[in-house]
């Protein structure tokens, strides 16, 4: 039975968006080509040991940290609070649950002032920032657009052993989830939940954690998108795409996943839709539909389940991974031939024209 993050009594901090996330990377140059020489982020400030980064619409100055260290983790998931205020109750919502909590009136990174670092309940270093240096924000500087260019930070993808417990805990802390994939004995593989009006802006993936699976930043148009394939394709780096392209069941995105130097993944993502309206519906997926992950039926690769990013405590080491005891989502829907399949008893590949798809619940 799941053991469920208590929910505090005090209030907890309003969250505005996901902002940025910081990397440890441990060849600073291979990133920097990576990141900023072939997607087109955009260098903020750099020294020797750390690259900021943003995309092309951000106004605060970074999306994007990469730190140079010894062992290649996520070190933090920040978040923007909706004013000052909401620093101290992060700060005050996080003692309750007995986390551990440090806070720093100058801030933890160039550019953002005081702010709140957690280990939260699920084991992730998450951080909680209202001050921010403003840069200018180049949604007109045509000159500068690439042919690939990455316009805003989406969202992050964590991976948890047990998801309805941190779907109860992002709740409580005020995410909102617009879609998830469960079967019919009620395991939860995975929740997307969302603060800004778009599918997420993190998920939660059902596997052995806490770590980070990915994260995203959206393009304009899914011609953005095909233009960073061609680009790797010319490169001859096309070994470092992962997935897709392709589009989303889930969230209706257009997506590709591609790995850094390091082998942090990175989506690139487009066209998902609306979710502001108080009774926005949460549409549940069943494991078993092969159109859930990719909506044109293509199989995901296995390492897509199984390899993501550690995570690092407040004093920068690994957190230990756990495993999952539920039920896994590749092993219930990746048959011996790694292929994924669509129904429970079509493992073997032999046609089953009774069911057809099992689609997600829209209303």
């Amino acid at each position: 039975m799941t053991n469920f993050v208590p929910t505090p009594s005090v209030p907890a901090p309003d969250i505005v968006r996901c902002a940025y996330l910081e990397l440890v990377v441990t060849d600073l140059a291979k990133s920097r080509e990576f990141y900023v020489d072939l997607l087109g982020l955009h260098v903020t400030e750099e020294d020797e040991n750390t690259i900021y980064l943003r995309s092309f619409e951000e106004f605060i100055h970074h999306n994007l940290v990469l730190r140079k260290g010894p062992v290649a983790a996520a070190a933090a998931f920040a978040y923007r609070v909706r004013t000052p205020e909401d620093v101290d109750a992060a700060e005050a919502y996080y003692k309750e649950l007995g986390c551990r909590v440090e806070r720093r009136k100058e801030g933890f990174t160039k550019g953002v002032g005081d702010s709140v670092r957690v280990e939260d309940p699920l084991g992730f270093p998450y951080e909680f920032f209202y001050e921010v240096e403003h840069v200018e924000r180049l949604t007109q500087r045509y000159d500068l657009y690439s042919a690939g260019e990455l316009v805003r930070l989406d969202h992050f993808n964590q991976v948890t052993p047990d998801v309805p417990r941190g779907r109860k805990y992002l709740e409580d802390l005020g995410f909102r989830v617009s879609e998830d994939i469960k079967d019919s004995d009620g395991v939860t593989y995975a929740a997307w939940m969302h603060r800004k009006q778009t599918v997420h802006d993190t998920a939660l993936t059902g596997g052995n954690g806490p770590r980070l699976h990915h994260i995203a930043f959206s393009t304009h148009e899914k011609h953005n998108i095909i233009q960073i394939c061609d680009k790797m394709g010319a490169l001859r780096i096309s070994d470092r795409i992962e997935r897709g392209p392709g589009r989303h069941g889930v969230s209706n995105a257009f997506y590709l996943y591609i790995l850094d130097p390091d082998g942090h993944r990175i989506e690139i993502y487009t066209q998902d839709y609306y979710t502001g309206d108080p009774d926005n519906p949460t549409v549940t997926w069943d494991v078993h539909d092969n159109q859930r992950r990719d909506w044109w039926g293509n199989p995901v690769v296995p390492s897509w389940y199984t390899e993501a990013s550690l995570v690092l405590d407040l004093d920068g080491k690994p957190q230990p991974v756990i495993v999952r005891e539920e039920k896994s989502e590749m092993a219930v829907t990746v048959g011996a031939d790694g292929f994924s399949y669509t129904r429970k008893d079509d493992a073997s590949g032999e046609p089953t024209a009774v069911e057809g798809f099992k689609l997600g619940a829209q209303v």
